[in-house]
Order: C-alpha cells, then structure tokens, then sequence
C-alpha cells in the first residue's frame, strides 16, 4: 500500500533543504481545523489562501488517494481502448468513482467514435535468414491480406531519407525506417521521432510502397514495441503498419548495410464505423461563483497493449485526488473545480467532442489544464499571457518552491490534447509540466504497467495540481483580461 511506501524521508526529500515548508504564523492555530470538517471548532485566526494552499500541498504529499485510483483503474478494468467492452466498464468506473467521492453535477456526454480492434499480428524477417521481429501494429492500421505481404526491404535511417525518395521510388516494397528517439525531460524528441509513425504510412503509400515498419517511438532500448495512431480514416490512402524493438530495428540496419532484406509482415484488424465514446465529468462546485469553472482531467481510454498506468490513469487519478482534497474543506473555494475523464485522447475526438457539449459555457471557463505525462515529478509551471505578475501566480510560485517547481517565463501553450479545441477557441490553459525523461520507455507498450510508477512522485504532482488549482479557484484572477507584458518591461 502507499502508506507503507511514502515514509517521511522520502516526503522530506521532495522538499528544498529536506524540511516540510513552514505556514504563516498568523495560520498555524487555524489549520488544526482545517480539514476537521465543518463542525469543527472555529480556528483562532482566519487562514489566508496562501496558508490553506500550503497545508493542502502538505496534505497531498501524504496523501494516497491518487495511488489507490490508479491501482484500482489498472487492475479492476486493464487496458481501455475505444470501442472494447472493458472501456465501456471504465465509463461506469468513472462514474462510480466520482458518487463514492462526493463528485456533485456528475454529466456522462456521449460521442461517436468509430472504433478500431487489433487482430493477428506477426512480421518475420525471411532473408539473409528467418528472424521473428514480433511487432505490434499501429493504432488504427489497416489490414494485410489474411496471408500477409512479403516483399524487399527499402530500409531507411531516418523519416526525412525516406522524404526524399520520388513517388514511385518504393514501389512494391516494404518500408523499414530505423530514426531513434532522442531522450528529453520535456518530451520534445517524441515530436520529432513520431512523425515515422503517424505520417509515414501515407507518405510510403505516396512512393509505391506495400507495407512499413518503424523503429518503436521509444526511448528505451527494449524488444517491446510501442504503438500509437498512424493516420487512417475516408479518403486516407495507407498501408499496413507496425512498430518493431529497437533491437530488432538496429539489427536489420546492420543486415541492411551487407546485404538485401526480405520481410513477410501480416496485420488484422477490424474498424466499426458506428462505435461511441464517453467524456465523465464531475464538479466540486464553488462556493461563491460556481458558475466560473476551472477544468481539469486526464484520459480515461488507453492503448490494448498495456494497463495504460503512465498514459493515462496517473492522470485521471492526479486531478481527481486534487479535486478531492479541495472538496474536503470545511468551505469550498469561490469557483468550481470539474474534472474530467476524456474518453477517446489516443483515438481522437474527445477534444472536439468536449468543445461541441460546452460551446455555450466557454466564456465561464475560467481555465483548463491537463495531466498526460505519466506521473514523475513535475518540474515547472507555465501560466497564461500576462499572468506571471499576477499576486496569485506570485503566491503560487511561492507554494510550489518546496515541491523543487518553477514558474517557467514562456506562457502556456498547448496546454493537452483533449482540451486543445476549447484551448483554441480562447479559454485560458497552463501547463504542470511533467518529467518525461523516462515517460517514452513505456508509453504506449505492454510495459505500461502500474509498478513503472512511482508512488513518492505521484504525491508530488497532486500537491502541485492541489495547491495551485486552490490558489486559482478561490480567486477573482481573469486570465482573459491581463495582457502580455512588453519585451523592455519583462527583463
């Protein structure tokens, strides 16, 4: 149990200097009661924001409700990809999750969402000799034929060598392109190493090419492939696609530079054109102006290929603990706190969805934020445009300090994929942006699992999404109406 595993030097260790941080001394008689419960005993004095953020940022370090969701998620209903019976289980969990947690305005919006489901998958290398390469196909891939493609191999190190090849160029073969991914704490060679897999089935297609395999989008050195959505859907000319280990990758780039290769790849897979998903939401409503809402949330669905811990019940399980905890003051915060549980994120659609179901309430989100990074420690914080001198930010800033985060000066911007649409349509976002140094070992692989969290950084990133949604919800801030500062009046 979490209990057992967040001892107190491992709390103190997350803090600078390794001591917990101090409360203003003008709150310390109230915070004996601030999480009594409203029949406890008035405190002495009245507690500022800036005190209730730190006790709530203490509390959440031990805290092990975040934990208990994400081992609950990944164990009682496993991997939940659209359109499998276990992700309709996963709506009712969510559902369930937010009444037993005292949740209020609990909404279950459906969408549809074709659906697609893996079948037979097996690619061997059968010449200079028979190598079993076990891949796993690309999210939303079309099919082979049922007896599989075996073609020559036009291998290339990198997406752009493949670019650069004329249409035509590649007919008749299958495509092997071995780019590896760099290692980032801020995740950014995933932008650059993933392009392989979701436009290089059609640009393969492009050149005459009848099948691809790329080097897992990974960056680890593991036999285990990661999948992912590749581009698909009407009108999409594509090809067979999967993913192979980066030992298996290497290898053929080896066989490549001595001799042809030949490959035999066959893929099954089925799509149902008329599925649905689901976007779970709950509120802990506002005290004073529970119609400013801030959303928060991570994505319920995952992959089939692991339990989907990492990417993404850790975030599901981060927001909705934060929430909790809020919810258990003896007195809400002015503004609502909803959490959402997105239902289709690696499918697409929930983001679209989301807009669509609340276009009429936009101007009253107040801000969104997002958590689908996995779950190690948070290291910085972005906020809006014209936000860094606001005194919350300041005071936040000061609250987050023990945690080892920053307030990073470059304003938040794409602030997470399901709420991308209503971010574009002007509500505010920020981002906790997450270590994801190790993320892609095991993002979107039979890997992610829930022993590859951590249990001492998962409290972390709750005392952050804990103590700055407070600070946030029990303001006036209006992250609309501040303006950027000028360039000479920033430094």
């Amino acid at each position: 149990m979490f209990r057992t595993l967040l001892t107190a030097a491992a709390v103190s260790a997350l803090l600078v200097g390794g001591a917990q941080a101090q409360t203003a001394p003008q709150a310390k008689s109230g915070l004996k009661t601030l999480f009594a419960g409203k029949s406890a005993a008035p405190a002495a004095a009245p507690v500022s924001p800036e005190a209730t953020a730190e006790a709530l940022r203490d509390k959440a370090l031990r805290d092990h409700l975040a934990w208990d969701i994400t081992e609950d998620l990944t164990t009682t209903i496993g991997p939940r990809l659209v359109g499998s019976p276990a992700m309709e289980k996963a709506k009712d969990w969510g559902v369930a999750q937010f009444k037993a947690l005292g949740f209020t305005n609990i909404k279950v919006d459906e969408f549809a969402k074709p659906s697609w489901t893996r079948g037979e998958e097996s690619a061997w290398l059968m010449a200079p000799y028979a190598m079993n390469l076990n891949p796993v196909g690309l999210g939303r891939t079309i099919s082979t034929l049922p007896e599989g493609v075996e073609a020559e191999v036009a291998l290339f190190k990198t997406y752009a060598e493949m670019i650069a090849a004329p249409e035509g160029a590649l007919k008749g073969k299958i495509v092997v392109i071995t780019q590896p991914m760099v290692r980032a704490q801020d995740g950014a060679g995933y932008g650059v190493a993933g392009i392989s897999r979701r436009a290089g089935p059609v640009e393969a297609a492009k050149r005459g090419a009848v099948a691809m395999l790329i080097r897992s989008i990974s960056t680890s050195d593991s036999s285990v492939p990661h999948t992912g959505s590749t581009a698909n859907g009407e009108g999409v000319v594509t090809i067979p696609a999967a993913a192979i280990g980066v030992p298996e990758a290497e290898q053929l780039e080896r066989l490549a530079a001595k001799g042809p290769l030949r490959i035999k790849l066959k893929l099954q897979s089925s799509f149902d054109a008329k599925d649905v998903a689901w976007n779970i939401s709950g509120d802990i409503q506002g005290s004073e102006k529970p119609d400013e809402v801030i959303v928060i949330g991570g994505h319920l669905d995952s992959w089939d290929v692991g339990t989907g811990a990492l990417d993404d019940a850790t975030g599901i399980a981060i927001t909705t603990a934060a929430a909790k905890l809020i919810g258990d003051l003896p007195r809400h915060p002015k503004r609502t706190i909803r959490v959402v549980m997105w239902g289709s994120e690696e499918s697409g659609g929930s983001s679209d969805a989301y807009l669509a179901a609340n276009k009429d309430a936009l101007s009253k989100i107040v801000l969104a934020g997002e958590s689908d990074t996995g779950a190690d420690r948070i290291y910085s914080l972005q906020v809006p445009a014209g936000a860094l001198d606001h005194p919350v930010i300041k005071t936040a800033t000061r609250v987050l300090m023990p945690l080892k985060i920053y307030l990073d000066r470059a304003p938040a911007a794409h602030g997470g994929a399901d709420i991308g649409a209503i971010e574009e349509a002007g509500v505010p976002v920020i981002n906790l942006n997450q270590d994801a140094s190790r993320y892609f070992d095991y993002h979107h692989t039979a890997d992610d699992t829930l022993n590859k969290v951590d249990p001492i950084q998962l409290a972390q990133n709750v005392a952050a999404w804990t103590s700055f949604l407070y600070l946030v919800a029990d303001s006036d801030i209006d992250f609309r109406a501040l303006k950027p500062a000028t360039a000479a009046a920033s430094h």
